[in-house]
């Protein structure tokens, strides 16, 4: 993830450029351009739908299964895909494997989503504040973020994690540290490309504070990198969490969440295979989703192409 981060910081920079150019076509307008070219590109459109089926799933999913997915029933453990009133199988407590997937979801989403969300927020801000400002606010907070590049992001995740015990918020809290650093990287060079354009100093000589010219001139431009990066993380919270419960360093049992529930099915994948791989499966294809979507953004907001 620190290659992919550093590689992306030289596209961001160049991006931003690139952003400046068509800001100035006001005829057509920059975000308008890639909404039409995402629109028009159907795999991206695609993996959205199915993106947008599952969250509605996991949202609807007492409609979809009256069972309670904490009760379980010894004498119905195990029990095969198809069988009569459990759709997906029952796991090694007995309990309804479609209900445990779909409320599991609603963890695995949660710890997949939300530490993107602070990480984008916190570090896209330290980030535009080192690269508009420079100086030794620049190498104070660069500095300080290549200490964390030292490490690999899965190693660090579970030393956080370890140090601070198992639950969700310390999960969330984990996964937040991991991605801010290589979110300031992405925002500090794409702010670093647009600190000294013409229409930046122009704000500049016209007698704007530094606050209104990141604001109005800066933000606009460098969003669309920042935001693009910050959508490929998704995938890589949602397995780093799940990889967490695997451990036993995230969610707790009897909790429903997919990292989790392969943890505890691992023991039955030689009896029952196609229920133990069922949560990974769903990892795998959300996973892939969100990457997809991320490809998709990245290259509808790339106008060169």
């Amino acid at each position: 993830m620190n290659n992919t981060a550093t590689k992306f910081a030289a596209k961001a920079q160049g991006q931003a450029l690139v952003n400046e150019a068509v800001n100035t076509n006001k005829s057509t307008g920059y975000w308008q351009g890639v909404a039409k070219r995402l629109m028009r590109d159907k795999t991206t459109l695609f993996f959205c739908g199915v993106l947008f089926a599952m969250l509605l799933a996991i949202l609807i999913g007492p409609l979809l299964s009256s069972q309670d997915p904490f009760e379980g029933d010894m004498m119905s453990r195990l029990k095969p895909v198809g069988y009569e009133g459990f759709v997906l199988g029952t796991d090694e407590l007995g309990r309804d494997m479609l209900t445990r997937l779909l409320y599991g979801g609603r963890v695995s989403w949660f710890l997949g989503i939300t530490p993107v969300v602070i990480a984008f927020c916190l570090g896209g801000l330290l980030g535009v504040v080192a690269g508009f400002q420079g100086g030794w606010i620049n190498t104070m907070i660069m500095r300080v973020t290549d200490v964390f590049f030292a490490f690999p992001s899965v190693l660090l995740a579970v030393a956080i994690s370890g140090a601070l015990g198992g639950g969700i918020i310390n999960v969330i809290l984990s996964l937040t540290i991991v991605f801010i650093p290589p979110l300031i990287r992405v925002s500090e060079s794409a702010t670093t490309g647009v600190r000294e354009l013409d229409y930046v100093e122009a704000a500049r000589a016209s007698g704007a504070d530094n606050f209104t010219i990141i604001r109005v001139h800066v933000l606009p431009n460098v969003l669309g990198p920042i935001f693009v990066y910050a959508t490929s993380l998704v995938s890589v919270s949602m397995i780093l969490a799940a990889g967490l419960s695997f451990l036993g360093l995230g969610t707790k049992p009897p909790e429903a969440e997919w990292g989790l529930m392969l943890n505890t099915l691992r023991t039955a994948i030689y009896t029952q295979p196609l229920i133990t791989i069922l949560p990974g499966f769903c990892i795998f294809l959300t996973s892939i989703c969100f990457n997809m979507v991320s490809d998709g953004l990245r290259s509808s907001m790339d106008v060169r192409a």
